[in-house]
């Protein structure tokens, strides 16, 4: 008897459950911001990169370009928060995603001109 009883309850919490209702618009509204969020990361990637590569070539010592680069990384967030007007939506793992792709692409792209571009000595 016991076994009927535990067989019932465990259909009846199966058929109680249901999955919520996929909101297709704020998904999409989402995605698409992050999508802008992403053009002006990768903007700003774009002139970080050059910018510091600029500065190399020019003679000045790493740390210069090193310590405005990390400040523009600082201040990005904020300037994305200007710029994207539904950057509210945004997660903490969307925010460290977009720093992530930015610092990254940074590095990559500044070293990459470095090695591809000599230094005028």
């Amino acid at each position: 008897m016991a076994k009927k009883v535990r067989r019932k309850l465990e259909e009846e919490e199966a058929a109680a459950f249901e999955f919520p209702e996929f909101d297709e618009a704020s998904f999409a509204t989402k995605e698409f911001e992050l999508g802008g969020g992403l053009l002006v990361v990768g903007v700003l990637t774009l002139g970080m990169g050059l910018f510091s590569w600029a500065l190399s070539v020019v003679g000045m010592t790493v740390w210069v370009p090193l310590a405005l680069g990390i400040l523009v990384l600082i201040l990005s967030p904020f300037l994305i928060r200007r710029v994207r007007r539904r950057s509210d939506l945004y997660t903490k793992g969307d925010w460290a995603g977009l720093l992530a792709m930015e610092f990254f692409g940074w590095f990559a792209l500044w070293f990459l001109l470095l090695d591809l571009v000599p230094l005028a000595h």
